[in-house]
Order: C-alpha cells, then structure tokens, then sequence
C-alpha cells in the first residue's frame, strides 16, 4: 500500500490540511464533492447553505489564513463572493487543485484492520465507483450542511423550509413569514425577510447577547484582547460595552438569556434590533403546535402564517463512516482537541472546532499540529510519542472552564485563548514555529 492519506473536503479547513501536508511531504488525496474548491461558501455547491445576502460576521483580518491575507478591496465583512474567490485564490496560489479529485462524493470509509492497518474509500463520480486503498484518513467536509429539523406538533399548511433552503429574499414576497430560530443566520433571514414580507416574526425559545459589527468605528471583533482579563471581569467590562452600543434587547421583546456572557456564540448583529425597534418584525415565544396556517405558541398566544422559515441549525454529520469510528459521544466525537481519536493514529476530523475569534488561522494551526504529529510519529520522535500518549489518556475539548449551554452546537465549542495556546504549543514541541 502506497502510504498517502484521504482527505475528504476543500472547503477552508480542508484546504488548510491540503497547504500543510504538501509543505511537510505528507503524500494525499483529496476527494471534494463540488466541482471546485471553497465548500459552503460556494453558493452553487450541491451541498451549501449560503443565500445571497450572507456575509462573514467575522472580520476579514480576524478570520483569514495569517500566510495569505484578503486582498486590500476585500470588504471589512466579505460576502460569500468574495470568499469563493479567496479560496479559489489559495488553491491557486499553494497549488492544490491538483491533488484533489473534484466532483468525487465519498460514499464510505471504512478501516482494513487495526490500526495502521489502512483505509477502504469508497467514491462516486461522473465515471461511476470507484475505490482505493489509504494510510490513513482525514475529514475536513464541515459542520454546517446537514439541517437539524426539529419535529413539531400538528402539522403546517402553508409553506415550510429550512434556513439551508433559503437563497433569495424574493421567497418572501408578500407573505406572512415566520421564522423559527434566532441564531445568527435567523437574525441576518429576518431582516431581509422584513423588506419583502407582509409581515414577519421571529420564534424564540432562548435569550440572546447580541454584539454589532463595528464599536468605535472598528470592526468589534478588533477591540480589546491586548490584555487577557480574568473572565468574570471580561463579562462586566464587555457587558457594559453591549449595553452602551446595543442597548436593553428585552424593551423589543426579545427574551433575557438565561446564561451568562460567553456561555453561547453570541448574535453578531445589531440590525435585527433596529427592524424590532422600528415594528417592523415581532418577537413570539416558543412553538407549541401548528394547526393548518395557524401557529400557537407556547403563551398561549397565536397568529396565522404563509410561509415558516425553521432557522433551527445544523448538525455533525459524517455519513460516510460509522460514528462508533469517531469515539462519538452524545453530541460529537470525543476527540483530543477536537481532531485527535485517543486511540488511532490514522483518523483524524478536523474543522469539528467552533470560538468566537478563531478564525480559519485557528483551523490551520489544527492542521499543522495534526501534520506534524504524522510526521513526528514516522521518525519516531519523543515529542509526537508524548502526544500519542496525552491524547490516549482523556478527552481534552479546551473549554478553559467555561460552562457552555447544554445544546448540540455547543458540544465542540472551545475557548479560543484556550484552544490556541494547546495546539501552538503542540506545534512547537513537534518542530513548528514556537507557541
């Protein structure tokens, strides 16, 4: 057997994996769906969730690959676009097109044996099925593609979607729109819904912190990190400052959280709260049950729709292996930083890692720590056999102490100070740049 992993993915973390193994000559295959690189971010992708007013809600010099920056007319908050042309840029630049077969869905994954014993890929494309032998196995194909659809009661007689079949604001049009769900993507559908809907109403079932793009003229994400403050201060002294920029959410009528600051990825966007304060959508509580164009809520209260937009989220999903493969438990694998199975060598899930702040540099450093293990572990050298050994011993998710909320898409969510500082740490005793 040829050794050479499968990477399954180019989307940003995909492509940062692809950069890190043909710097180290760590022989690959990529395999990606779409007919080009980018993932979600290309709206035309048979598998993207983007709609046509999305953008970053992170800022551009906060988010991008530290080694290959936007170029300077990028927007502060790039659309999806611009983001398809950045990574198409990558590619180009670190040559990886060639080393991935586009338009290749991976049907299985499956081991030969033990561990070091190989990996059966199995995929489809144009030309029909195929299937080869790997080393190894590394999946980079995102978090965000496959919709969590919640079951309700009764059932709905108008139209009813999910926020991943949502493109234009033109579905909208002179209809009763509620949307279900008040995550960032719920936020940024609302508004565009209010411009073209009769009428429109967000669902809640939980308070949010919102956070708005720019404080001081900045984009918010620039402000502040220069001194690392103990967490209970960082909560009044950023605490203050959403007060001051964003006001009292509650005299809208949105619902006051029931967690504290940074326990939840927080609503980046302030524009949801002019539309409320203007009257231009309402606030309901959580669905009880639907009857015909009817939704009840769980007030008691009750109005007649046209069209439910259930911006409900998304789920982990890896259909191409069996999840006991991933050491999963509960709501995610339980892996070593989020990407390292604590007992084989040859699997690895990156990207499965979401902060506020972290950033696609955050995903490289993954990248390069999982690398240079690979490479340390063919040497033999004592630094990747400590690895080998920590990441055996216990689940390490990063949390820095932090007591997230009890919801799926919290279940690999680290601290980002946290976070970098085990990875960078671990790239410098395998042979990077020093943490």
């Amino acid at each position: 057997m040829t050794e050479r992993f499968a990477l399954i993915g180019a989307g940003p973390t995909g492509l940062a994996a692809a950069k890190v193994m043909k710097e180290r000559g760590i022989a690959f295959q990529g395999f990606e769906l779409n007919s080009g690189v980018g993932g979600l971010w290309d709206i035309d992708g048979p598998r993207s969730t983007m709609y046509e007013t999305a953008h970053l809600i992170s800022s551009k010099t906060m988010t991008e690959f530290a080694d290959f920056p936007m170029r300077e007319e990028v927007a502060e908050y790039p659309s999806h676009r611009e983001l398809k042309r950045y990574f198409e840029d990558f590619a180009a630049h670190f040559d990886l097109h060639r080393h991935y077969h586009f338009g290749a869905e991976v049907l299985s994954c499956a081991p030969l044996g033990a561990d070091g014993d190989g990996w059966r890929i199995t995929w489809r494309d144009a030309t029909g099925d195929h299937e080869d032998t790997f080393t190894g196995l590394m999946i980079a194909n995102g978090t965000l593609s496959t919709p969590n659809a919640p079951a309700f009661k009764g059932t709905f007689d108008g139209e009813i979607i999910h926020s991943s079949d949502y493109r234009h604001a033109s579905q909208f049009d002179g209809k009763r729109v509620l949307i279900i769900g008040a995550g960032n993507s719920g936020c940024d559908i609302a508004v565009d819904a209010v411009h073209h809907a009769a009428s429109c109403d967000i669902s809640m079932r939980r308070g949010y912190y919102f956070v708005p793009k720019y404080v001081f003229g900045k984009p918010a994400d620039t402000m502040g990190g220069a001194i690392k403050l103990p967490m209970a201060l960082k909560r009044i002294v950023d605490g203050m400052i959403l007060k001051w920029f964003v006001g009292d959410p509650q005299k809208y009528g949105f619902p006051k959280p029931d967690y504290r600051l940074y326990e939840s990825h927080p609503i980046v966007n302030s524009l949801v709260l002019y539309h409320a304060g203007h009257g231009d959508l309402s606030i309901r509580p959580d669905v009880a049950r639907f009857d015909g164009n009817t939704v009840h809520f769980r007030d008691g209260s009750h109005a007649d729709y046209d069209m439910i937009l259930a911006a409900t989220g998304y789920k982990l999903d890896y259909p191409f292996i069996d999840n006991a493969l991933l050491n999963w438990q509960g709501d995610a694998p339980h892996l070593y930083l989020n990407c390292m199975h604590p007992e084989r060598d040859d699997l690895f899930v990156l990207g499965m890692v979401e902060a506020a702040g972290l950033g696609w540099q955050g995903r490289h450093e993954q990248a390069e720590m999982v690398v240079r293990y690979i490479e340390g572990l063919r040497r033999k050298s004592p630094e990747a056999l400590a690895l080998r050994k920590t990441k055996s011993q216990g689940y390490d998710r990063a949390t820095g102490g932090m007591q997230y909320i009890d919801l799926p898409r919290m279940a690999y969510y680290v601290d980002k100070a946290t976070y970098r500082k085990a990875v960078t740490q671990w790239i410098g005793k395998l042979g990077g740049r020093p943490a």
